[in-house]
Order: structure tokens, then C-alpha cells, then sequence
């Protein structure tokens, strides 16, 4: 399924003197993490409010988790996220409350709002801070209630635009940790991977399911069985107790936290590669 889908986009500025976007082409597959880069004025925050449905191309189409973005806008609202340049929290409110709120917003009913803004806040590590009003945070704090914020509704499509702005070096890695950990936790926490003798494989996959409850990917060229596991070490000794009962010797043994690869590659089953579209750089893992 593609996720977004853009044909011939146009949007001109100033009574057309100014033209941000000139026939802009996409086309995201499910699962794509894509970069827009581009100097200042190449249009990337104009692509991301036309596909945001907050502003309206002066022609070309595009679809969002398959919605039409003109025809369906509200649609569409309903299963994106949006992190802006600058955050759109209401200084007055608390953390609590902003989230509370943008959950009442998205037409979440009372309890579900509430459980949602203590889920996120635990995530971006702002419980301790949850009750103090927004004016009181620093700028890597409201950054990362704001990604909250857009995260409210599990979105199918979530756009982050230039969500370091104004952020020093450590807010920016700070940030940076958060998104990466958001990806990653999409592949599982831990994954138990063991390298056996190629003809101990179709057991020794056996004995993985057995343990971790889900289907494990096997490598037969390179010889490893790997699986998501929720409690590492007691799966990985577990495994090893049944890998012994059946002498079965493994070659390598561990415990592996997924790099973002490993989630492009669980995510889509492809590798990356760098196109051009659009008169724009595009960074894109597929």
C-alpha cells in the first residue's frame, strides 16, 4: 500500500510570482521513513501543509493512507500526525492538560484521553515535569511534548517538520533518541539471535518459536535464527537450556537492541537508496 501518493502538485505564492512547488512527484510505500532536503524556500514545509491538508495546491492530486487530500481532508486528518517547525502547545496548560486536550480534540472520550496523555508522557520521559504549565519547560521538553501531541492518535502517517529547529546540539540528540526509539520500538525491543551449523537450523528455529512465541527470520547463508523477545535474558536462557538438551551447540548467541536498518529492513523488507524527485534531494529507505 502506498502511504502517500503526490502526482504534478503546484503551489505558487505572491499571485504566482513565487513558486514553491513546480509539479512535485511521490510516491511512499507503506512502512517508508522519507527525507525532504532542501535548502531554505526549496518547498518542504509547503509539501508537508499541502499533504497536511493546511493548505490547498493550486493544482496536481495527492492521497494520504490512501485519501484523497482534497477531496477527504477531514479524512485524512483523522489518521496523520503533524510536528510543526515551532510547537503548537498552549503555554497556560500544563503537559498534562495540552495532551489531555489535543486527546479530546481528536474526539478521544474522556478516559481514553486521559489514559492516552499518561501513556505519551511516560514515552517522552515527561512524567515528573506532567504538571508543570509548558512556560516552565525547555526547549528539548516542549519539542518532545509536542511529537507527543502528534502522536495522539497512533497515526498511519506521522510528518515531522525540521523537529530540532531551534533546539542546541544536545536538545537535537535528545530529540533525535526519542524519534529513534519510536521506530524502533515498531520492530520489538530485544531480538535473540543465535548462529548455528546449517543443519541445525530446522530445529534449532523450532526451539526459538518454542520460546518467544513468534515466527523467527532465518539467514541460511550467514546461518542465523533471529526473534523479538519481551524479557531477553530469561528467553535467551531458555534457549540455551533446550538448545543443550538437544546438542545443539550454537556458534553465536545474544541479545540485540534493532538499529534503525534493522527497522527499515523488518519494516519493508528493502534497502535504502537516494533518488531525486521533484527538483528536491530525497533521502529515502525503502
Amino acid at each position: 500500500m502506498n502511504s502517500i501518493i503526490a502526482h504534478e502538485l503546484v503551489k505558487t505564492y505572491d499571485k504566482g510570482a513565487v513558486r514553491a512547488l513546480d509539479g512535485l512527484n511521490l510516491d511512499v510505500k507503506e512502512g517508508t521513513v522519507l527525507g525532504l532536503l532542501g535548502p531554505n524556500g526549496s518547498g518542504k514545509t509547503t509539501t508537508v501543509r499541502v499533504l497536511a491538508t493546511l493548505l490547498t495546491p493550486d493544482s496536481g492530486s495527492a492521497t494520504v493512507a490512501g485519501i484523497d487530500v482534497l477531496k477527504h481532508p477531514d479524512e485524512v486528518r483523522k489518521v496523520i500526525g503533524l510536528s510543526g517547525q515551532y510547537a503548537a502547545l498552549d503555554e497556560t496548560l500544563t503537559g498534562w492538560d495540552n495532551l489531555n486536550m489535543f486527546g479530546r480534540l481528536y474526539h478521544l472520550n474522556s478516559s481514553g484521553a486521559k489514559k492516552r496523555a499518561e501513556e505519551l508522557l511516560e514515552k517522552f520521559s515527561l512524567t515528573e515535569a506532567a504538571k508543570r504549565p509548558i512556560r516552565t519547560y525547555s526547549g528539548g521538553m516542549r519539542r518532545r511534548l509536542d511529537l507527543a501531541a502528534s502522536l495522539i492518535v497512533k497515526p498511519k502517517v506521522l510528518f515531522l517538520d525540521e523537529p530540532t529547529t531551534g533546539l542546541d546540539p544536545r536538545g537535537r540528540m535528545e530529540m533525535w533518541e526519542v524519534i529513534d526509539d519510536e521506530l524502533k520500538n515498531q520492530v520489538g525491543g530485544e531480538r535473540l539471535e543465535i548462529t548455528v551449523e546449517a543443519n541445525q537450523i530446522p530445529e534449532a528455529t523450532k526451539l526459538v518459536e518454542q520460546v518467544t512465541g513468534t515466527k523467527p527470520s532465518v539467514d541460511n547463508g550467514i546461518r542465523k535464527i533471529s526473534a523479538p523477545v519481551s524479557n531477553g535474558s530469561a528467553s535467551l536462557i531458555q534457549v540455551l537450556r533446550l538448545l543443550d538438551d538437544a546438542k545443539i551447540h550454537p556458534l553465536d548467541i545474544g541479545l540485540k537492541r534493532p538499529s534503525l536498518d534493522d527497522v527499515f529492513i523488518a519494516l519493508t523488507g528493502h534497502v535504502a537508496e537516494v533518488v531525486v524527485e521533484g527538483g528536491a534531494n530525497v533521502a529515502k529507505r525503502k
